[in-house]
């Protein structure tokens, strides 16, 4: 793939002819130059245009941007407004001008499950909207490039057309759109597949045992489900659209949105962003419709991640389920590349610190300091789910007073535990464990007037959670599995004053970004973790201000606005490098237009490839794939008879030309009317007549046997890979072993073979997408063609000279000459009109094309060209027979460029699969070929 450093800036379409690579401008800016500079306009504009905004909102507003996690329903209420109307300043205040000169904001459209704001219906067309503020609205709120739409679920059924009419009039006060969900939607997409299988498996969660049928039964009915949730929401936003708006959605809820919204708009910008863990691909690969999430996410621009882990495990998915290139860049298929990227998200640091300075919390934090005076004091904060380890962190805070007595009054775990989904029976199971083992351990460590550990069932409001941050000695966040865990930093912007120490599980999100200032943890090791609440209340002063020192800087400096700013500009930057990437991908195959020169041309060259071209396509549910069906190439069936009339047509000679060996071709076009050209061209055959070689005279092949034992020796060690011995070159290929594998033993065989095998041997190494091709300098397809061109003139009777050229197949890059070998010359810097002189053009291309014969050779076959050109005219109305006659006598095999008298126009190189192509055109599939080959012969 060409590096952003090659690429033009301008991204205006321009006229170009057909297989003419334009120059590349070296001035432009690297993709790393344009986030840099992305990044100091940012800090620019936020400096001029943030200030007034955020002060408008935010000192009239102590409680607005408050984790929904510590939020009780009337603090919440109370709050709507103040969050809402600070939201609507944020993103809609449009009175600055940008720094680029732009006056007009870029449009947001956030898609995500749930809106910021819950409705209840008060009457038939009365509503009251209360506010649910979380991390993706407080990371929001700081935004002030874009102009925000959010769309989502209201959480509440609207089935009459009043009251919908009226609740989208209601949202659109708060820069909010309502998508409408029935209850049975919600239930079998929410409540069904994404709490029950996605939610569950991205956390490493099975299905418990005794649910796993009942699951599986209903599992075809959910996925039903969550798809047309999907389109649901794609609906909505297609139809709010603009263009140039950035669609930025948000959660495993919406893993079919930017397949929706792509296949209705491909230019759309879509992101997808995923705030839960993603799961190791052995994980992933256990899920049914694994392929299909897979690729419905790949359909966006950019992918986004908590951390490096889990956009790792992605880009792992990918290439081991769906066979699919895993590249530093993120995924690529078919050469269109989804960027994958890890970016940390934040709170806002600055309303923790200054809320810590106001009356109501200093006033808290007294009382708290006076209630557990000369007791240290350890908190937990959690929503009480599986994942979070509360059960492990109380089990380790009791193992911790059974090895140190003299803790007994001195220590106090206050542990706050929100509950969720309250009418489940595994939670409701996890309630009833916490609260035994509780009352066992304050039973037996507590006294008359003091017990170990204070348990709490509710949330607490804004002003009571950052007193209690702030009289925290040490933090326990002891999650299982968490995709951030934004605990951890607000504990972190509230400790300016203690410099607690935050013990943090290696497992949660947070542990990336942390870890340098924290204690980190295996929660499951209940004996390191005792040891590590034991080191963090005893730790000195100077290592508890050290580790908060590193802590504090990270959360102040990658607050949630950064998160958001440098998402959407991430976003910005790579759909202007796809689209400078696309300047150099051909276009679509032009089927009608080659048709109609098809018809029209009297003697008509076609040269298919075979493998991925003319093959059977395989059935394969995303990468179980039948290895021996796939080895064994066959013919696809529907070409049978488009391909039989074809070669009936006595105005057109076809040419298979390929890799593979001579009995592949005889088992598979033996009973056509062609011509058969095996390993690169290196044999040669009519279907009726004998195989005959085009093989250079002077190419060893002394080389087969030494490379022949280290293949054998690599294809034993590596499960599922195998090697062909072909006659003139050897092919070790790894398409079937695990990815990784593959990959290391290819370098590793590659190494071997330059220095050993082929060190001082004339030998080239092609290394496909998983093979590696060891055959002679110079053989290639490009550099066969000619010498295959002098057969057919030697043992055809061509009455006219060949006036059309379709070239097609999926070729690697060494082969791709090919298609050079027929590109017309460049006259003067004028668009080039004819083809009569293949021979100069291939010299120039191709320098080992001529199998041992000298520079003069070649000039004169370039020379016979001309005298054929010139013939010709003499004979356009006389007996063309004696005309060829003459012209065959004075040619040899070598010279088959010279019959060609090809337009610019009539020449239709194409390469199937690949985007990265020196072809003038693209198909997309054998099936592609398929419809082409049909269209020629009933047309």
């Amino acid at each position: 793939m060409e590096s952003i450093d090659d690429t033009q800036n301008n991204l205006q379409p321009t006229v170009q002819t057909p297989g003419i690579r334009n120059n590349h401008d070296s001035a432009v800016p690297s993709r790393l130059e344009r986030l840099l500079r992305e990044r100091e306009l940012r800090k620019s504009s936020r400096s001029q245009a943030n200030e007034g905004i955020r002060d408008g909102y935010r000192d009239s507003d102590v409680f607005g941007n408050v984790t929904e996690l510590c939020l009780s329903d009337g603090d919440k209420r109370t709050q709507e407004g103040l969050v809402i109307e600070g939201l609507a300043a944020a993103v809609l205040s449009n009175g600055f001008e940008r720094q680029d000169g732009r006056s007009q904001k870029q449009r947001l459209l956030v898609v995500a499950n749930r809106l910021p704001v819950s409705a209840v219906r008060k009457g038939e067309d009365s509503w009251t909207l209360e506010v649910s503020v979380g991390g993706l609205v407080s990371a929001l709120l700081g935004v002030n490039e874009f102009e925000a739409r959010w769309i989502g679920w209201a959480g509440v059924d609207v089935t009459d057309e009043i009251g919908q009419r009226s609740l989208t009039d209601a949202l659109a006060e708060k820069m909010c759109i309502p998508v409408f969900l029935d209850q049975e939607i919600v239930h079998s997409y929410y409540n069904g597949y994404c709490n029950n299988i996605l939610w569950p498996l991205f956390h490493y969660l099975p299905l418990p045992q005794e649910d796993r049928l009942a699951t599986t039964r209903s599992f075809q009915s959910q996925l039903a489900a969550y798809k047309e949730a999907n389109q649901m929401f794609a609906d909505v936003v297609n139809e709010h659209y603009q263009e140039g708006d950035i669609v930025w959605c948000h959660d495993y809820h919406l893993m079919f949105l930017p397949k929706c919204l792509k296949e209705h708009n491909s230019e759309m910008k879509v992101g997808w962003f995923l705030h839960t863990p993603f799961p190791s691909s052995e994980i992933h690969r256990t899920l049914p419709s694994r392929s299909e999430l897979l690729r419905a996410v790949l359909a966006a621009d950019l992918v986004g991640f908590h951390t490096y882990d889990y956009a790792r495990h992605f880009v792992s998915a990918c290439t081991r389920i769906l066979g699919l290139e895993g590249t530093p860049e993120g995924v690529e298929d078919q050469g269109k590349l989804t960027r994958v990227a890890a970016f940390p998200i934040g709170i806002d640091s600055d309303r923790f610190v200054r809320a810590l300075e106001l009356p109501a919390v200093k006033c808290l934090i007294e009382e708290l300091q006076e209630r557990f005076a000369g007791r240290k004091v350890m908190l937990g904060v959690d929503r009480l789910d599986m994942i979070k380890g509360i059960p492990q962190k109380i089990l380790a805070f009791e193992k911790f007073l059974e090895e140190n007595p003299d803790w007994h009054d001195k220590v106090v775990l206050l542990q706050i535990a929100v509950p969720t989904r309250t009418d489940v029976p595994e939670y409701q199971k996890l309630t009833c464990q916490v609260h035994e083992i509780v009352g066992r351990i304050n039973g037996r460590f507590g006294t008359l007037t003091a017990v170990p550990i204070h348990h709490l069932d509710r949330s607490l409001d804004f002003p009571a959670l950052c007193a209690l941050y702030a009289v925290t000695d040490v933090a326990l966040v002891t999650s299982l599995r968490d995709g951030m865990n934004l605990v951890s930093y607000e504990f972190v912007a509230c400790q300016e004053s203690k410099k607690g120490v935050l013990i943090l599980s290696e497992f949660a999100g947070a542990a990336q970004s942390l870890g340098a200032g924290a204690i980190l943890v295996n929660p499951w090791n209940i004996t390191e973790l005792a040891s590590s609440i034991g080191y963090a209340l005893t730790m000195s002063a100077h290592e508890r201000e050290k580790r908060h020192q590193h802590n504090f800087l990270h959360v102040t400096t990658h607050t949630s606005q950064e998160w958001a700013e440098t998402f959407v500009s991430e976003l910005n930057d790579t759909v202007v490098e796809a689209q400078l990437r696309t300047r150099h991908i051909p276009p679509q195959f032009p089927s009608e237009e080659a048709i109609d020169r098809y018809l029209q041309s009297n003697n008509r060259l076609l040269i298919l490839g075979f493998n991925a071209t003319l093959t059977e396509p395989v059935d394969a549910q995303g990468r179980r794939i039948d290895q021996l069906k796939e080895m064994e190439l066959k013919l696809h069936p529907d070409l049978k008879e488009p391909l039989r009339k074809l070669c009936s047509d006595p105005k057109t000679t076809i040419v298979v030309l390929s890799g593979s060996g001579r009995n592949v071709l005889d088992e598979n076009f033996g009973e056509y009317r062609m011509w058969l050209a095996a390993e690169h061209g290196m044999f040669l055959r009519q279907t009726e007549g004998n195989w005959m070689t085009t093989m250079p005279e002077n190419l060893s092949m002394d080389w087969v046997d030494s490379v022949k034992h280290v293949f054998e020796y690599f294809t034993e060690r590596t499960p599922r890979s195998h090697f062909e011995l072909r006659e003139t070159s050897l092919v070790w290929n790894y398409k079937y072993t695990d990815v990784e594998f593959g990959k290391l033993q290819s370098k590793d065989l590659l190494q071997h073979l330059r220095t050993g095998p082929i060190s001082n041997a004339s030998l080239e190494v092609v290394p496909g997408s998983r093979s590696v091709e060891v055959r002679a300098v110079g053989v290639t397809k490009g550099a066969a063609i000619d010498r295959i061109l002098g057969e057919i003139v030697h043992n055809n009777v061509l009455k006219t000279p060949i006036d059309y050229v379709l070239c097609i197949g999926h070729f690697q890059a060494k082969d791709e000459d090919i298609y050079k070998f027929f590109e017309p010359e460049p006259n003067h810097g004028q668009a080039p009109t004819t083809r009569t002189k293949a021979a100069s053009h291939l010299n120039r291309t191709t320098p080992n094309h001529s199998a041992g014969k000298s520079s003069g050779h070649r000039t004169a076959s370039y020379k016979v060209g001309q005298q054929a050109s010139t013939l010709e005219k003499k004979a356009v109305s006389k007996d063309n027979k004696n005309f060829w006659s003459m012209l065959r006598d004075r040619m040899t095999v070598h010279e088959g460029s010279s019959v060609l008298d090809l337009k610019a126009d009539n020449y239709f190189s194409c390469a199937v699969g690949r985007s990265c192509s020196e072809a003038r055109y693209l198909l997309g599939s054998s099936a592609d070929v398929v419809s082409l080959l049909k269209d020629l012969a009933y047309k």
